[in-house]
Formats: structure tokens, sequence, C-alpha cells
């Protein structure tokens, strides 16, 4: 996983478009940080193997951060811009957080064209049809902290953990095999 992510950063820094990711290249991230620091956690700190660990969560964690901060920026940038975004360029996660800066960005600019017709502007806050559903999972893998679909932090979750979550959230985690949905009366 080191070589992949690696790679990613280094395509994402050298690019000034985004870059197609895999769509469960953050859950493999995610699950790649977890082993390493499950690992760290059984070893005596003064081993060379504990140092060269340690060594690999710092440039993973860096990596990471590289990554997820020009994908950030470029996607900003492409909303400024009004750009369409390539199917296929963004994971599940990403697509989720680009449609609320989507709506948040053409709101804005309603806003704004609404300043300049010389009308008053009436921001109304918008009222979802039906709020977002919610399913009861049972955690079968520990889960760092994950941003559901609500825009809520969920976690993290160690395995057998028992919580209400998103559905569009639960899919994802129960595709992965990392939850189960538990049937509620």
């Amino acid at each position: 996983m080191y070589v992949d992510l690696y790679n990613v950063w280094q395509t994402e820094i050298e690019s000034t478009e985004l870059t197609p990711l895999h769509p469960d290249f953050y859950s493999k991230v995610s699950d790649y940080v977890r082993r390493i620091e499950e690992e760290l956690k059984s070893l005596d700190k003064k081993t060379l193997k504990a140092g060269l660990l340690e060594h690999e969560m710092q440039n993973v964690r860096h990596q990471i951060r590289k990554v997820t901060r020009a994908r950030c920026r470029k996607l900003k940038r492409a909303i400024a811009q009004n750009q369409k975004i390539p199917s296929g360029t963004l994971t599940p996660e990403e697509e989720k957080i680009y449609s609320g800066l989507l709506n948040f960005a053409q709101a804005y600019h309603s806003f704004a064209k609404t300043l300049l017709e010389g009308q008053a502007p009436k921001v109304e806050a918008e009222v979802p049809d039906q709020p977002h559903r919610r399913v009861v999972l049972r955690f079968l893998k520990p889960i760092p902290a994950v941003v559901g679909s609500d825009m809520k932090t969920y976690g993290p979750f160690a395995a057998e953990d028992v919580a209400s979550m998103p559905v569009e959230n639960a899919r994802i985690l129960v595709k992965q095999g990392m939850a189960a949905i538990i049937d509620t009366p």
C-alpha cells in the first residue's frame, strides 16, 4: 500500500488536474494506517523495527495530508471556475463532499446575482423532503472516525461496536465488509 499511496501522492502534486482514484482508495489507506498503528502498539519502542515503522507512519501521514490538501484545492478551483469534474475522478467520499460544496457555490452565486439585480436577497434554509435515514450497524472490524453524509463525525469504532449511521455511509461500510446492518423492529 505504501507504494500505491506514494504514486498517488506524486501524481497528485505534479498534476494541475484531479487524477482519478480507485473508489476504495481511502478505505485502503485508512486500513493501512490502522495496521501500522496496531503493529506499533505491539512492538518495543526501542527496536529497529519500531523505529522504521514510526518513520513509515510519519511518511504516510505526510503523504495523506498532501494528497487530501491538493485534491481539496483542485476541487475548490473547479467549483470557482465552474468546471465539471470528469466522471470517475472522485471517490465516493469525495463525491459526497463535492456535491455539498457545489450546492453551496450555486446557492451563493444565486445570492450574489440577486444582489446585483438590486433585489433584497432572501436566504431560506433548505428543508429536505426527508431527513437523512439512519440504520443501526454492528462493526465487524475497527474503523477510524468517518464523516457521514449528514456531515457529522462518527467513530472511531472497534470491532463489535454498535452505532446508528446514515444509510448512505452504512451501504459503503457493509459493501466493504466492515459492518453489518442490524435489523430493528
